[in-house]
């Protein structure tokens, strides 16, 4: 779930930008839209949250470490190989 806090601080900033209008009492609420639209926004975004992203970057880095010890061994099986070979 994202945090409501950046939210909250972007959603500030981007209303900074928006022309106040002399029309109040509209019973809109230009923050609360802001906060919406991003919130909606990033749901769409399909996003990861940070143990996740760190638990694939362990992942992927046991897995790169397996790969290299087998390409290892492969090395090691095709000189042996290529040393028992009879000669042409």
């Amino acid at each position: 779930m994202i945090s409501a806090t950046p939210i909250d601080a972007l959603a500030h900033r981007l209303a900074r930008f928006i022309p106040v209008t002399g029309g109040h009492g509209t019973g809109e609420d230009p923050l609360a839209n802001i906060r919406g639209a991003l919130r909606v926004g990033l749901r769409d975004l399909d996003l990861v949250t940070r143990d996740e992203f760190d638990v694939q970057c362990c992942v992927l880095l046991r897995t790169r470490e397996m790969v290299e010890v087998l390409e290892h061994r492969i090395a090691e099986l095709e000189g042996t190989r290529a040393a028992q070979a009879p000669p042409p």
